[in-house]
Formats: structure tokens, sequence, C-alpha cells
């Protein structure tokens, strides 16, 4: 099952909004084969592992034992049922890391497989397959996103000076990793403020994969066309509270924007099938999050080195820390929501 969840993150990037998932098939303690979701619309993890099987070791299928680390699908969706191909391959048992909460599925796969005779294993690494697609799990499980909040800042908790332009804080290796965070979510979102002064891209030129969808806040209208955000390259959602518009790439949703402007933004965002979000600011916006209990991650990044004692300071929140890492002068800290 460790395998399998191997194999399920090389997927990441490519798959949403399907979840990761990794199969291996094993014989007598050896595997014969092993696959996983490669890319969103294609062959699931079952069907790559099976068909990598050599042609000279194919008799041995239904005497082996599948691995997968999600329960497989039941329904006809972009590709047929994997528990179809299961029992068509006479395969004899099934170990699954943890059930599918997707609606189609929750149950239905590992019931069709014991209604033909297969022995299924449930739960196994549990904890860590769920790990794996919080995302995916969130989505279903909660309607709504699963939510980073991310921003750089000074030794001195500061996220931008007064009047200076913009403040580089972040170093080379750590701008590259930010986009790679950016790859790693559906989309990624900003306020009229943050698109106005720091003009951004909002890409992941600095990494590989697929770019975000780009959302912006911006109630009145008031962005300039010449930003950067409405070069029409990648797809782009402007939430405003003026006008519903489609122009190839750029949509204009329509919202009320008033005291309930996130549970506005979370809901279209679920009705546009939008799994994740990075949310890289600015300060105003990222406190709304916090102050409305409406995060599932909170990514600092801390140039240890930089004091600029007058500017913007960070926002503030409780969470636990979870996860830290260096990258020279910079410090990463991951935190996760308090336990009630």
């Amino acid at each position: 099952m460790q395998r399998c969840i191997e194999l399920a993150k090389l997927g990441a990037g490519h798959v949403a909004p399907n979840p990761m998932v990794g199969a291996v098939l094993v014989h007598e303690g050896e595997i014969i084969g092993e696959g996983y979701h490669q890319q969103y619309g294609q062959a699931h993890a079952e069907v790559n592992c099976i068909n990598s099987v050599r042609p000279d070791t194919q008799f041995l299928i239904p005497g082996s034992t599948l691995y997968v680390s999600l329960e497989p699908c039941s329904h006809f969706g972009k590709t047929p049922p994997c528990s179809d191909l299961i029992i068509r391959q006479q395969i004899k048992k099934v170990v699954v890391g943890c059930r599918d909460s997707f609606e189609a599925v929750n149950g239905k796969g590992i019931e069709k497989l014991k209604a033909a005779g297969v022995e299924v294993m449930v739960d196994v690494l549990k904890d860590q397959c769920l790990e794996l697609n919080k995302r995916f799990f969130t989505f279903h499980t909660k309607q709504r996103p699963y939510i980073v909040l991310k921003w750089a800042q000074t030794a001195d908790k500061k996220i931008a000076a007064v009047g200076k332009g913009r403040l580089l804080i972040t170093n080379a290796f750590t701008n590259r990793k930010v986009h790679q965070w950016r790859n790693e979510e559906m989309a990624i979102l900003i306020g009229t403020n943050t698109a106005l002064l720091d003009n951004p891209s909002l890409n992941n030129r600095l990494w590989h994969g697929s770019h975000p969808i780009r959302l912006v806040i911006d109630k009145g209208l008031k962005l300039p066309a010449s930003l950067n955000l409405f070069n029409q390259q990648q797809p782009t959602i402007v939430f405003n509270s003026l006008k519903q518009e489609e122009n190839h790439h750029l949509l204009f949703h329509k919202i009320d924007g008033g005291k309930n402007l996130l549970k506005e933004i979370m809901a279209a965002c679920y009705q546009f099938n939008i799994q994740s979000i990075l949310v890289e600011g600015g300060a105003k916006l990222l406190q709304t999050f916090i102050d409305a209990n409406l995060w599932d991650e909170i990514r600092t990044i801390t140039n240890g080195s930089l004091n600029i004692f007058e500017g913007l300071t960070a926002p503030s929140f409780k969470g636990e820390l979870a996860k830290e890492e260096k990258i020279f002068s910079d410090t990463i800290q991951y935190y996760l929501p308090p336990h009630e």
C-alpha cells in the first residue's frame, strides 16, 4: 500500500478533479504490475496496473492480489468502472486503502466486488490514503474547495513595504517551491489591491505542468484590462457585482459581494468543480479567510535575515505547526487548524 501511495503522488497536478490513485498487483509476494492515474480523463490506476503486466506473466493475474489506494470506481464516468475490470480479470482479492467519499462510488465499488465473490480488505494505511487525497475528500464532504492560505513575511512579520513598490521577500529557490504549489492546486485567488499593486501573472512559469485557474475579486470592476491577469493565457474568473459575461478564457462571474462574499465564492467554485485554491493575498483577504475559519492549511515563508520595521503586518491566526523546512534564508512553516 505504501508503494500505491508513492505511485499515486506521481499524478499530482495532472489528475484533478479526479483523485490521485496508485495500484499494485502482487503474486505470491512479488509485484507483477503497477500503475497510477496519470492524466484526468485517461485510464485509472487499476487499468494501467493490469496493462503493465508482462505478456508472459498475465496468466498469474487471476491468482494475484490487487492493492489500490482508493476504492475502485463502480460507475461510468470518463472511463468504464474499474470494479468491472477487476471482476473480469478474475482477481480474487483486493486490498483498499480507503473508501471513496464521492457520491457515485462511496462503498458501491466495494459492494460490487464482494457480490462477485472477490475478497476485499479495506482501510489499510487509511490515514495516509486520506491525506493523499485531502483536497478531493474535502471537496466532496464539505462541498467547498480545499483552501491553502500562503504568504511571505519578513523577520519582523511584515508582508509588504508601505509606498515603496513591491517588496521581494523570498529567495529564488523558494520562489520555485511556490510555483510547484501553484501546480498542485486547481486555482489561485487574489484580491483587487494585490492585482493592482503587484500585477502578477499567477502562473507556474518556474515549474512544470498546468497553470492554475486564476481567481480575482474585483467587485466594482476597477482593474484595468492591461493587467497580466487578463492576457487570456490561462482560464481566469473575475468575481464582481456588476456583470455576468464570458469571453474565451475570461469569465466575469456576478456575485452580491456583501457579507457573504466568501460563501458566495466557495459556492461558485464548487459549481465550477474547483477542488482546491491557493490564496496568495492580500493581507485583508487572507485575514478574512482566517476570521471566517475557512482554511485547511496555512503556509508562511519567513525571511529570517530581512527586517523592514515599517510595513504591512502579516495576518494573525491560531494554528498547529505540522511541518517546517528551511531553504537558505527562508523558513517555510505549514500550519493546520487547531483542534477544537
